[in-house]
C-alpha cells in the first residue's frame, strides 16, 4: 500500500458522521422518491462550503464540486440516496421511522463516507482538477445512473475517472477486494403479460384461457439462463412471479403474467437473451391465441472495472481478489465511457453480519473512516 500524507478524520468528525449516518438510515426514501435525503444530504454539503452544489441530476442527484486552483482531471467518487421496500427487523435504536422502507444495503454508510470525503476536501481542497462527490438517485432499480447521464446538467460535470465502493457482507471488517474486468452482471426484469378471455368454469372452452401458456413458459424461460459458473457466456433467468386469472372456482381465467430476471455476465449476451425471451413469449402467445404485452424494468448494464482505475485502488489499499465477479447488478458500471475510467471496490462488512437486503442488515459504522480515507488518498494520487 502506498503511504501518503492524505488528511485524516478526527474522533470528532466520525462521532458526528456516525450520528449523521443514523439519522439516514432513519429515514429512508425509496428509489425515485428521495427528495427528503437529497435536502439532507444538501444542507450537510452547504455546510462544507464546496464550490459548487448541484440539485436534481436524474431526479434527486446531488453533486457537490471542489475545485482546485489549478487545471487538470476531474475525478468523481459516487455514492446512492436510495433505500429499499423492505421492512426493517427490531434491533439498532437508529430503526427506521418509515414504515417499510429501510436502508438495507447500506446506502446510509455510503453516503455517511462521501460526507467524511467532503469533510477532508473541505480543509484540503485538490491542488488542481475538480473532485466530484455524486450523491446518485434510483440505484436499487438501476435507473439513477442513466438518469443523471442524461441529464444536461451533469455534461459539465462529466469526470475522467469514477470510483465507488459496496460493503460486502461476509468479508472481513475492512477488508477491500478489487480487480481489473466484470464485476457485477448485467440484468433485466421482463413482465409477460398474456390476455384472453374469460369464461365460466363450467363451460371454459366459450373463452381463451392463458394457463396453458403459463404452463409453458414458466420452464421455457428458465431454461434460456441455465445459471452455473460465472464464465462469459454465463446467463440466467429467474422466475419471481407468476399469477393466473382472479381466485374465484367460477371462472376459468382470462389474463395472467410472469415476472422474471435475466441475467448475464456481459451486455452482448444480454441483447442476445433479451431477444430470445421475446421470440419464445411471441411463439407463446400465438399459439394460444392470446394476446401479448411485454415491458422492462429494472434495467442494469454490467459493471466492469477499469484496469487504470482499480490500479489507483490498489496503490492506496491492502487489497485483496475477489472470488470472482458478482452476480448482483450494480449500474455504476454506466459511468465507465471512453472519456472516464472507472472502479468499484468492496469494503468488508464483516464475516458474520447479516446478508444485504436481509431486514436486520446494518451498515457498520467503523467503515466510515476507511472509506473516506481510501477514497482521499485516491484523489491525492490522482490530483495532488
Amino acid at each position: 500500500m502506498q503511504n501518503d500524507l492524505a488528511p485524516q478524520l478526527s474522533p470528532q468528525d466520525l462521532a458526528d458522521l456516525t450520528t449523521w449516518r443514523r439519522q439516514m438510515h432513519q429515514a429512508p426514501d425509496l428509489s425515485g422518491d428521495e427528495g427528503a435525503t437529497a435536502l439532507a444530504v444538501s444542507a450537510a454539503l452547504a455546510r462544507l462550503h464546496p464550490s459548487q452544489i448541484v440539485t436534481g441530476l436524474g431526479g434527486h442527484g446531488v453533486a457537490a464540486v471542489f475545485a482546485g486552483q489549478a487545471p487538470g482531471p476531474t475525478v468523481m467518487i459516487r455514492a446512492e440516496l436510495d433505500g429499499l421496500p423492505i421492512p426493517e427487523a427490531a434491533g439498532p435504536d437508529h430503526i427506521s421511522r418509515n414504515p417499510g422502507k429501510a436502508h438495507l444495503c447500506g446506502h446510509d454508510g455510503h453516503m455517511a463516507v462521501l460526507m467524511g470525503v467532503a469533510r477532508l476536501l473541505s480543509r484540503q481542497p485538490p491542488a488542481k482538477g475538480r473532485v466530484i462527490l455524486l450523491f446518485q438517485p434510483a440505484e436499487e432499480n438501476g435507473a439513477g445512473a442513466a438518469a443523471v447521464l442524461a441529464d444536461p446538467a451533469f455534461a459539465a460535470l462529466r469526470p475522467d475517472w469514477a470510483f465507488a465502493l459496496h460493503n460486502m457482507p461476509g468479508l472481513p471488517l475492512g477488508q477491500v477486494q478489487v480487480a481489473a474486468g466484470p464485476a457485477n452482471c448485467a440484468s433485466v426484469g421482463l413482465r409477460i403479460q398474456l390476455s384472453g378471455r374469460t369464461a365460466h368454469a363450467a363451460t371454459p372452452q366459450t373463452g381463451i384461457s392463458p394457463a396453458n401458456a403459463l404452463a409453458r413458459l414458466i420452464p421455457a424461460l428458465t431454461a434460456l439462463g441455465p445459471g452455473g459458473d460465472l464464465a462469459p457466456d454465463f446467463r440466467l433467468v429467474t422466475l419471481t412471479h407468476a399469477r393466473l386469472g382472479e381466485p374465484a372456482f367460477g371462472i376459468s381465467p382470462g389474463e395472467a403474467e410472469v415476472w422474471a430476471t435475466l441475467r448475464t455476465l456481459q451486455d452482448a449476451h444480454m441483447a442476445d437473451l433479451r431477444a430470445q425471451a421475446v421470440a419464445l413469449a411471441q411463439s407463446v402467445a400465438e399459439a394460444e391465441r392470446l394476446t401479448l404485452s411485454l415491458s422492462w424494468l429494472d434495467d442494469f448494464a454490467a459493471c466492469s472495472n477499469d484496469p487504470a482505475a482499480v490500479a489507483h485502488i490498489q496503490a492506496v489499499t491492502d487489497w485483496q481478489d475477489p472470488e470472482g465477479p458478482m452476480r448482483a447488478s450494480e449500474d455504476f458500471g454506466r459511468f465507465r465511457r471512453p472519456q472516464t475510467q472507472s472502479a468499484m471496490f468492496l469494503l468488508g462488512a464483516g464475516a458474520a453480519t447479516p446478508a444485504l437486503h436481509s431486514p436486520d442488515y446494518d451498515f457498520p459504522d467503523e467503515l466510515i473512516g476507511q472509506g473516506a480515507t481510501i477514497f482521499s488518498r485516491i484523489i491525492r494520487n490522482i490530483l495532488g
